[in-house]
């Protein structure tokens, strides 16, 4: 992993990930695979080392990844961001969308917050966060909808699913570019 990279990662599966729920913002703890996998996710973000935070989102299973990578990182407090938290799905949190198409998922998405407030929202807290940690590696712990949809907006492509415990790695460079952006349009 690049020395200036950042590790973005989803949190650890819920009972609701395994049975193919859409979660939002509904606090679903890991269930016993999600700390596994959290635990080897802390052991290869271990090897790829040294870090010098973990920040999460304010949801408990990110919370718990978080912790869990953090306690093995050896980083101290976890550094909660309430700007991290997953898309918010309104009623269609709790719906079963294993035999649903990509069209009538997207659908079904929309009902709550937009694809663009979600971009807008993670993209302003990672730089906010590129601005105030510059020089620091990072461990974000967050969730898979967030993280695909802003990677997908800093990269100009479509990013595919980020799968539970999956460790993606991001420049640092490119939020630090996109704060100085944002702060110019302020």
């Amino acid at each position: 992993m690049n020395p200036q990279a950042w590790a973005l990662v989803r949190h650890g599966e819920t009972a609701w990930n395994r049975a193919s729920r859409l979660q939002g913002r509904a606090d679903i703890p890991l269930n016993d695979t999600g700390r596994a996998q959290a635990l080897a996710t802390a052991e290869a973000l271990a090897e790829a080392g040294p870090w010098d935070l973990v920040v999460s989102s304010t949801l408990g299973r990110a919370r718990e990844t978080a912790r869990i990578i953090a306690h093995r990182l050896g980083t101290g407090a976890v550094v909660e961001v309430p700007a991290l938290v997953e898309r918010d799905y309104g009623p269609a949190e709790g719906t079963d969308i294993a035999g649903f198409d990509e069209r009538a998922k997207a659908e079904l998405m929309e009902a709550g917050e937009s694809a663009a407030s979600v971009v807008l929202r993670g993209t302003a807290a990672l730089a906010g966060l590129a601005s105030a940690h510059a020089g620091k590696r990072l461990v974000v712990v967050s969730h898979g909808t967030l993280i695909r949809l802003v990677l997908s907006s800093l990269r100009g492509v479509d990013h595919p699913r980020v799968e539970n415990g999956e460790v993606v790695e991001l420049d640092a460079g490119l939020l630090l570019d996109l704060d100085e952006r944002l702060s110019q349009k302020r």
